[in-house]
């Protein structure tokens, strides 16, 4: 099965481990016969501040539309990136505040507490790294980036199974290590999951 395929790079600095991961999954997708895009937020050209937030609607700049697209294009989206303070890195974060928006995302119903959810069919994969054991980060931290990703943006908007694969601990790890890592990362991809 031929699978529509957007990974999309949350690390603002690519010479990290998460561009090789990012490489690896695109690498194993690619083998298993599926279409493959990818954006990396760092190199896109957009203000990640949501100034007026809902009030007031910012214009899309041309990169943020191209992303849109590509995400709209996708069938599974793949989204990889650092745990920095509990959380998601501040670009990665602006990225989602910009894009997922009322109309495009979800739109709320009229006199309700309740919303459609626009991105229905899809379903993503989470793939971040820590400087912890994943257990650890779930048991003691609840792991919010997860939370916010997985349950309060992509599942909020219709993306369903969201599936997380965490990597860690980074900052002891070896290159042994990290090429099994890269390796699980590649047969995820394979698998186009």
């Amino acid at each position: 099965m031929k699978k529509r395929i957007l990974i999309i790079n949350g690390h603002p600095n690519r010479e990290s481990f998460n561009f090789g991961i990012a490489a690896a999954y695109k690498e194993g997708a690619k083998e298993s016969g599926a279409e493959v895009r990818s954006i990396n937020i760092a190199d896109l050209n957009f203000n990640p501040n949501l100034q007026f937030g809902y009030q007031k609607r910012t214009e899309l700049e041309p990169d943020l539309l191209q992303a849109w697209e590509d995400i709209l294009w996708a069938e599974h989206l793949v989204w990889v990136h650092p745990v920095w303070w509990g959380g998601l890195p501040a670009i990665m974060k602006g990225f989602i505040d910009r894009l997922f928006l009322p109309g495009f995302a979800f739109q709320y119903r009229e006199n309700s507490l309740f919303w459609d959810k626009l991105l229905k069919g899809k379903s993503a994969r989470i793939i971040t790294t820590l400087d912890q054991p994943g257990w650890y980060y779930a048991l003691i931290y609840g792991r919010p980036s997860v939370n916010q990703l997985k349950r309060s943006t992509l599942q909020f908007c219709g993306i369903s199974p969201v599936k997380v694969t965490y990597l860690g601990i980074i900052k002891t790890s070896d290159a042994t290590k990290r090429d099994k890592w890269l390796y699980k990362i590649k047969q995820l991809g394979k698998r186009q999951g």
